[in-house]
Parts: structure tokens; sequence; C-alpha cells
């Protein structure tokens, strides 16, 4: 029944149908994709997945238009044929219980990065790092075979967004305005590094800085990815040196939040 609360969301299958639609339409208003490209899906519950189909502009979708699979991707309801990325998706359902909505775009500056081979990794924007810490890039693989999902899988524990090399981009979130967001986050990140290229020499935060950037994270009520480990934002090297960058171990960050949450408590 497309009217009956979902478990986890609260919502019912036919507001999630609505929102994927939305979702698609402001994708394509924003040039984010265009023609039949990108892709959006929501987890129904443990095993039902609701996607949109494929050969189709997701900015002009309709609820009906819609796929539901399984997590292994067999075919359980609607008229159409489901996206051939939809083995990317699973991907995310299966390793990660987490995450509840996917999307994937081609934001034309974050995937000119992409295209050039170039991560958006330096630790240049505080609600970047908050939000998701750096968007490593995924080495090439052709779309919709098996071996995009081998190129993406070390990454899906540790990181909610991803650039694919030659490609594009995916995010994975909580609910599906969340995943949305992350990928806005991803295309304004690439718009205003490209920026801050073209007008000198970007000037990134120390790694004391990020620390407590990372350390605030709690406060903006976000939770990082369940698997740990994501390499950190290229920093500059305590603030003497501009122009060299560093990077850090998980366990040096570590120290230096730690450090940053105790001057924290004792300024209050």
């Amino acid at each position: 029944m497309t009217d009956t609360l979902l478990p986890g969301s609260g919502k019912t299958q036919e507001q999630h149908s609505r929102e994927i639609c939305i979702a698609g339409r402001w994708l394509y208003e924003r040039g984010y994709i265009v023609a039949c490209e990108g892709n959006l899906s929501v987890r129904l519950d443990d095993n039902r997945i609701l996607n949109t189909p494929t050969c189709m502009n997701k900015g002009t979708l309709s609820p009906e238009d819609l796929v539901i699979t399984d997590l292994n991707g067999a075919h359980i309801s609607g008229s159409r044929k489901v996206s051939s990325e939809v083995a990317m998706h699973l991907l995310f359902y299966r390793m990660r219980p987490d995450v509840q909505a996917i999307c994937h775009a081609h934001p034309p500056t974050a995937t000119g990065f992409a295209v050039a081979g170039r991560a958006l990794d330096q630790a240049l924007l505080p609600e970047v790092i908050i939000g998701l810490g750096q968007i490593p890039l995924v080495r090439y693989a052709t779309p919709g075979t098996p071996e995009l999902s081998a190129a993406i899988e070390p990454f899906v524990p540790h990181y909610d967004a991803l650039l694919l090399a030659n490609h594009g981009a995916v995010t994975c979130g909580p609910d599906l305005l969340t995943a949305f967001f992350r990928m806005e986050t991803i295309e304004h990140s690439a718009k205003i590094t490209l920026a801050a290229e073209m007008a000198g020499e970007p000037q990134l935060l120390s790694s004391r800085e990020v620390a407590k950037l990372m350390a605030s994270r709690s406060r903006y009520f976000v939770a990082p990815p369940p698997g740990g480990g994501a390499d950190l934002p290229m920093t500059r090297d305590g603030g003497d040196s501009a122009g060299e960058h560093v990077s850090l171990t998980r366990s040096q960050l570590g120290a230096l939040i730690d450090e940053a949450v105790r001057k924290d408590r004792t300024r209050r």
C-alpha cells in the first residue's frame, strides 16, 4: 500500500515517490544533469529500493515512472526499466545501513575537476569540512558495470560524497534532501575552488583549524560515516609556510580535536 507509513522514514511510498520527482527537477533546473543523465533512489524498507528509470529525463518524472527493486536489483514493480547504474546505489545500501537515499549527477564544475583527475580535498571551506570532510576522487570505471562498483567500494564506508573520474559525482544521506544538499555542496565547493585558483593562490586552513571544525560537527548534528578512517583534507602546515601542504593521520587529527575540545570547555 503506497499510503502506509514506512518504517524508519515515517513517510509513505507515495511521499517518497513525489520527493524523488521533485529532486529530479531540482537537479535538472540547476544544470546538474541534462537529457537522460543521473539517477536517484530511496530505501523503502529492508528489501525494497525506489529508483528512477533509465532513458528518461529526471526533470520530467512522475511517480508512476519509478521502479522498485530488491537489494539485489531484481525488479519488483513498475512498468519501466531501472537505471543501469542501480548497482552503484545498491552497493551503498548493502554496505551502509545508515544510508536511506542516493543522488548521482554530473554537476559541471565538479565533474570538470573529476575529468581533470582532481579531488576536492583541500581544507578551504569550513562548511565543507564540517559536512563532508573531503571529497575524494574514485578512479574511472565504465558506468553501469561491476567495475564501477568495485572502484567505489573501498570509499563507501568512509565518505558521503564522491567524485567519479571522467563521470560525475555520487552522494548519500539519511534522507533524499540531505543527499541532494550534499550534491549541491560538491558543486558549490568546486566553483569556489576554481574561482580561488583563478583569483590567486588559495589559502588553506591549518591543521588546528581543521581540528576545531571537526570537533564542532556534533553541534551541527553532523554524523560522520560509520566506517571512520577517511583521509583528511590537505592543510597549511603550522601557519608559517602558507604554500606548504601537509596531510595528517587519523590519530594526529584526533589529538588535535581532543585539544580543541578541551580548550573549548575551558573557555566555557
